[in-house]
């Protein structure tokens, strides 16, 4: 782990409940594990859960899962991960994601369609013709608890036969947090619809 983790790089510790996401800096890395500081209060994290962590590194978007060792104040210990992978930005998972959402920017709204989602963009239906060159506000929601709110940019639009638009885009203005959110909720699904075949 050593050659993937050094000090002071900025780490994402994502837990089983969304909602308490955090992100801190690594103090330092032994041969068992590492130990960082992290930079909000440690609400919902505790010792010997397993978590996801992403971390950007010279050799792309870092993931892996492990628990935490100890937990004192702000000052976290996690253990080696068994094994880890990286995530390059046009390799999120996609998943099937079908919902009725809306797209918005100052007065207009669109009605849209989504048919798949990554934590890179979506793709979407809809009849209405959409301007290219504007960015919308578009609101995901994951679950009762969680729900992500970004700009959603065009990057392709296609007509097809049946008068209905599909259209490719990438979201933007998300945050870190937001970003391993999805990644996460993305990669779990995409575990559940394997696990059902």
């Amino acid at each position: 782990m050593r050659e993937l983790i050094k000090n002071d790089q900025l780490v994402t510790i994502v837990p089983q409940d969304f909602k308490n996401t955090n992100k801190g800096k690594v103090l330092n890395v032994s041969i068992d594990g590492f130990k960082m500081e992290l930079k909000y209060k440690p609400e919902g994290l505790f010792v010997n859960h397993i978590c996801d962590f992403y971390s950007f590194t010279d050799n792309g978007y870092l993931y892996f899962e492990s628990y935490i060792q100890s937990l004192e104040n702000n000052i976290i210990t996690i253990a080696n991960p068994v094994k880890h992978r990286f995530l390059q930005r046009r390799k999120f998972t996609r998943i099937k994601f079908i919902e009725e959402l809306e797209l918005t920017c100052n007065n207009i709204t669109h009605k849209i369609r989504t048919l798949d989602l990554s934590a890179g963009g979506m793709k979407i239906q809809t009849q209405e013709n959409i301007d290219i060159e504007t960015e919308y506000n578009v609101s995901l929601k994951l679950s009762d608890e969680q729900e992500i709110k970004c700009k959603y940019q065009l990057i392709r639009i296609e007509k097809g036969d049946n008068g209905l638009y599909t259209i490719s885009g990438r979201f933007t203005s998300l945050s870190n947090i937001d970003k391993m959110t999805l990644v996460q909720f993305c990669m779990k699904k995409d575990m559940e619809n394997i696990n059902k075949k």
